[in-house]
């Protein structure tokens, strides 16, 4: 169970046996069904989750009741709001398992503790943040930058398993267009490969 998420670590920072045995054991295993929302706008985020199996989506609803696509987490990705995780306020977005997942979740009393004892781990927390810090920024550069099928095109090389997994609509979503443009360019795409 613990295996992926230590190899996770292990590309971050050397921990002992007994450090990676303490990290293991201040994360809870759980089993999510489909269609479960682990966090409604509203109310505040409690946990950091590791992906270890399944598909989340974190979503927002704007002014008209439309749901945007924040972001997927998948396999070896971790999940949270962190905003709202870290200082304690009210969410404004929703993480709704889209598939039965498996997580390792991580409270932030456990976090705490964790860090307290292993200090070495607040630089896997850093890079985590940096990398996902990254991501973000590189994402609104290419969807103000980008054409619908540049953003269709990085979306399949980032997330390549995506697309056969999630509705169609939530992709749209996600990539800030309406679902019959993403069906056209999907066409498109095939007609040329």
């Amino acid at each position: 169970m613990f295996q992926n998420i230590n190899a996770y670590v292990l590309k971050s920072v050397n921990l002992s046996p007994e450090e990676l045995e303490y990290f293991n054991s201040m994360l809870q295993y759980k089993v999510i069904p489909k269609k479960t929302l682990l966090l409604q706008a509203g109310n505040i985020c409690n946990f950091e989750a590791y992906v270890i199996k399944g598909c989340i989506r974190e979503y927002y609803i704007d002014g008209n009741g439309a749901e945007l696509t924040l972001q997927f987490a998948v396999e070896d990705w971790w999940v949270s709001d962190i905003t709202s995780f870290e200082d304690q306020k009210v969410s404004s977005m929703y993480i709704e398992a889209l598939e039965d997942c498996e997580l390792l979740m991580l409270s932030r009393q456990s976090k705490e503790q964790l860090l307290a004892k292993v200090p070495k781990l607040e630089r896997m927390f850093r890079l985590m943040i940096q990398r996902h810090l990254s991501v973000v920024q590189s994402r609104l550069f290419k969807t103000i930058t980008n054409t619908g099928m540049e953003k269709y095109l990085e979306f399949i090389k980032r997330y390549p398993t995506i697309p056969q997994r999630v509705p169609q609509h939530y992709i749209a979503s996600y990539l800030g267009i309406s679902p019959e443009f993403l069906s056209k360019l999907r066409t498109r795409h095939l007609k040329n490969n």
